[in-house]
């Protein structure tokens, strides 16, 4: 079944706005200096964020990767109260059932774009960039680009099931 991208990104736009205000949150960590926002846009970005040219190489990296920290840990935060309704009592309601939804959105856009791979990549090429950035950028480029390819088979759906309902509800089981 072909679903649009755009379509995808609608109906995920939750994802798209944490993903971007990560990157901003990581820039604002390391005061690189942002000049322009995009949270949402039904288009190609959906959304963006442009900043100064990040000198350290260290805190380019995690500019580029920020998205994968921050939706992945919010998704689960999210969606971890529902876990005991739906998955133990089945007495969930409405409230449960969207906070499932916005877990999974939110984790669906965890996977840094080809743009930061892209960015990472100018990083790592870099004559000056300590061996270390380039031991631990490449291997992130490659992942980042088996995601891109991935998500063309549901992959990023898969890992947002897996964080906001399977990661609860294996604790509630662990737990309980």
């Amino acid at each position: 079944m072909f679903i649009p991208g755009i379509l995808i990104t609608i109906a995920t736009f939750p994802g798209v706005i944490i993903h971007e205000l990560a990157h901003q949150l990581f820039c604002r960590w390391f005061k690189v200096p942002v000049f322009k926002v995009v949270y949402f846009q039904p288009s190609n970005p959906a959304g963006y964020v442009q900043h100064e040219i990040v000198s350290n190489k260290w805190h380019s990296l995690l500019i580029s990767v920020g998205p994968f920290i921050i939706n992945s840990l919010i998704a689960m935060i999210v969606a971890f109260p529902t876990a005991l309704p739906v998955f133990k009592f089945d007495n969930a309601n409405i409230a449960d059932y969207i906070l499932i939804y916005l877990g999974i959105s939110i984790a669906m856009h965890a996977f840094p774009s080809i743009g930061d791979a892209k960015s990472i990549w100018q990083d790592v090429k870099d004559p000056a960039t300590p061996f270390w950035a380039k031991i631990v950028g490449y291997p992130v480029i490659g992942l980042i680009y088996i995601g891109s390819i991935g998500s063309f088979f549901w992959l990023d759906l898969a890992y947002g099931v897996a964080l906001a309902v399977g990661i609860p509800n294996l604790l509630v089981n662990i737990l309980a």
